[in-house]
């Protein structure tokens, strides 16, 4: 008798709804996030290495990883790469006002601007929060005008981050239990 496989699915391909449900399916348990923890501390530990020092088999330890990657519960590494580091070290929120009619049409146009690195949809009066990076205050107006012209965007209002004082982190969640 075979044993069962878990189909991989690439969690790029599915809808915002359909990568939350796969990755509340997939809690994250106490050896998860001891393995996550240790690669926080060192991210680029190779696996053998890391099960070694968790006391844990290779086996366990690569396959946990590939099931959490799969699932959607781990970010991309480009996530990793500051955008200062790539010339774009200006930061904004943009806040967008839509015709509900075009919403589909907006986040199409919004994800091929390289400038948007994530958008949501907030409960309240913004339609859509997006936050953006730029090379400089005039660039920044460029990328706030290309949105402003995205299909269904009625109205934008941009908001400068002038310092990072807590930046993006998840270490706390995952020493909380």
């Amino acid at each position: 008798m075979q044993p069962a496989r878990i189909a991989l699915v690439n969690p790029i391909n599915l809808s915002p709804l359909q990568r939350q449900e796969l990755i509340r399916l997939q809690e994250l348990d106490p050896t998860d996030k001891r393995i996550l923890r240790a690669l926080d501390e060192d991210p680029r530990v190779p696996i053998m290495v890391l099960a070694q020092r968790l006391g844990l088999a290779r086996g366990t330890v690569q396959t946990r990883l590939e099931r959490m990657a799969a699932s959607g519960a781990l970010r991309p590494n480009s996530s990793r790469v500051l955008p200062a580091a790539l010339g774009r070290g200006v930061a904004a929120s943009v806040s967008a006002e839509l015709d509900q009619s075009h919403l589909n049409e907006a986040i199409a146009a919004l994800r091929k601007i390289p400038e948007v690195l994530e958008c949501h949809a907030p409960a309240g009066d913004t339609d859509l929060l997006i936050r953006v990076v730029a090379t400089s205050p005039d660039d920044l107006y460029r990328v706030s005008e290309e949105i402003r012209l995205c299909p269904g965007i009625v109205r934008t209002s941009t908001s400068m981050f002038l310092r990072e004082v807590i930046p993006y982190r998840t270490t706390g969640l995952l020493a909380a239990d």
